[in-house]
Order: structure tokens, then C-alpha cells, then sequence
């Protein structure tokens, strides 16, 4: 086996793990398959020899891609939710059977990266998403960190601490017993199906926050409240009665399917037995650029 060969197959040894960081730190799948690839690309042009822990180096590389990435993407921007027209961003969902991940899948989402997390990641500064994402998700080591932002590690630390507290409190943790969390969902489709508004309500918390990407589902991108998301999920039963039951992110979600083809993909964030957010992909564009072929295959 030749230099280069051995090269690449240690490479592909570290992919998933790197697409993994990636999806983290952009919320896009295709996106963090071109950080991937770039990184692939540094390391052709580097010298591997002297790499010693290349698995740290391309994490490190990786993250730096993913920094630019964002950066270029703020500037785009303002608000990190929000594209030009005003629609919400919603990160890229990675969908699979009801009845469990593949082992791709897993590797992705090995530390329950629901779509909860990801949302407010993506409300993070980028040098807060970086700092946050890979020391408290893949234990990148402060120093590490620094060089990549050009920070010392005593601020480093701070944005990391920053990006914590961001994200607690907000995404809850996850309930172990995913029959639970599936009955939830499958209340919340019975209830729309049926026109039930006080059983819509009941399901709903009091706080509830419904986000879409737009289109006829969610004309409004977020909307606030039971008595409001309960009122909007009655107009939609037609896509309810469409839903089959999915894995989102690792969790209990729904995908409607017309014609063997993606409608919606439906995300559920539950607390204590009540849906306190509904991530709604609508866009035919981004559907379809998201692997659903396990879903359809099975219909």
C-alpha cells in the first residue's frame, strides 16, 4: 500500500467523527461534508509525517473551516435564525426509521444532538458556537481551542462557559423511555387529525413555541402559545393524517409523505409530558436534499 493510500484510508477512519463536528458546528449536512472535504484537502497539501494525533489535527482543522464557514454566513445576516427573506433557518434534520439509527446515524448523533440543541446552537456567535461545541462536545482541550480563535485559553473557557449557559435550561434532557416521548407525538397527531382543540392544548405547554421554515404549513415562521399552535395544527390535518412515525435527530418525529415523496418533516422537543417545541421543515428544496430513502423505501 502506497503513502497516499495509507493516508486516505486513515482519513476515512476519522470521517464520521469529523462530519459529526461539522454538523454540530453548521446544522447543515452538505455544508459539513464540504468542511470534510476541505479538511481532506489541507491535509494532502500538509505534512502528515510530522502530524502526531491526526485525529486532533483534523478535529482542529475542521472546527476552523466550520469558524470561517459561519463567519461568512453572519455576514449574510443578522439575525442567525432568520435568512435574507425573513423565513427561519431551521437546521437539517437527519431522519431515519422509527425502529432505530444506522450506524452512520449513531456516530452523528452520539451525544443526542436532537434538534432542540441544534436550534440554539444556532443562535451562538460562531467563536461561542466553536469554543462551545468542541470542548463540551468532543473534549477539545482549551489550548487547543485557543489557537484555532487566536484567543488564550482563559478566553476560550469564557465562551465556552457562555455557550453553556445558553443552551441549559432551554433543551431539556431526554427522556430515557422513547415509548413516552412516541405517545406524546402520537397524542399531538391524533388530537390535529381529529380537530381536537382541547386535546391539541393539553399536549401543547403553555409555552409552546412552533417554528417553520415557511410555505403553506406555517405561513408565520414562529408562533407562540397552545391556544395558537393548537388553532394552526387543526388546519394542517391533512398532513397529520400523511405522518408516519420517524426518528428525528434520534427522537420521536413524523415525516408526511404524498406520492413516496417528503411533505414535512415534523421535530418534538417534550418536557414532562408536553410538547414545548415543534420544528417544522416545509421547503421542498432542503427536503429533498435530505436522505429519506429508508422512510419511502419502507412505504
Amino acid at each position: 500500500m502506497s503513502g497516499e493510500e495509507m493516508l486516505a484510508r486513515r482519513f476515512e477512519e476519522h470521517r464520521p467523527h469529523l462530519r459529526a463536528v461539522a454538523y454540530r458546528m453548521l446544522g447543515s449536512l452538505s455544508e459539513a461534508e464540504d468542511a470534510v472535504q476541505e479538511a481532506w484537502l489541507r491535509l494532502n497539501r500538509s505534512d502528515a509525517g510530522a502530524v502526531e494525533n491526526l485525529g486532533g489535527w483534523l478535529t482542529t482543522v475542521v472546527g476552523r473551516v466550520c469558524l470561517d464557514m459561519l463567519r461568512s454566513r453572519t455576514t449574510r445576516r443578522e439575525d442567525p435564525l432568520h435568512d435574507q427573506e425573513g423565513r427561519v433557518r431551521l437546521p437539517d434534520p437527519v431522519v431515519s426509521r422509527a425502529d432505530g439509527l444506522d450506524p452512520e446515524q449513531e456516530v452523528l448523533l452520539a451525544d443526542a444532538v436532537g434538534i432542540a440543541l441544534m436550534v440554539v446552537l444556532e443562535t451562538l456567535p460562531p467563536a461561542e458556537r466553536l469554543a462551545f461545541v468542541l470542548h463540551d462536545l468532543f473534549a477539545v482541550p482549551f489550548d487547543e481551542i485557543a489557537r484555532v480563535l487566536g484567543r488564550t485559553a482563559a478566553a476560550t473557557r469564557q465562551l465556552a462557559s457562555r455557550g453553556r449557559r445558553r443552551v441549559q435550561g432551554v433543551v431539556p434532557a431526554p427522556d430515557p423511555d422513547p415509548a413516552r416521548l412516541r405517545a406524546v407525538v402520537d397524542a399531538f397527531l391524533a388530537a390535529s387529525r381529529g380537530g381536537d382543540f382541547a386535546a391539541l392544548v393539553d399536549v401543547l405547554d403553555p409555552e409552546v413555541v412552533a417554528r417553520s421554515d415557511g410555505g403553506a404549513l406555517l405561513p408565520s415562521p414562529v408562533r407562540r402559545g397552545a391556544a395558537e399552535v393548537a388553532s394552526q395544527a387543526i388546519t394542517f390535518a391533512r398532513l397529520a393524517e400523511a405522518a408516519r412515525p420517524v426518528l428525528v435527530n434520534g427522537l420521536p418525529g413524523v415525516v408526511a409523505l404524498a406520492e413516496g415523496r417528503a411533505m414535512s418533516v415534523m421535530a418534538f422537543t417534550v418536557r414532562d409530558g408536553r410538547i414545548i417545541a415543534l420544528d417544522i421543515l416545509t421547503d421542498p428544496e432542503r427536503l429533498a436534499r435530505i436522505d429519506l430513502s429508508a422512510v419511502v423505501d419502507d412505504d
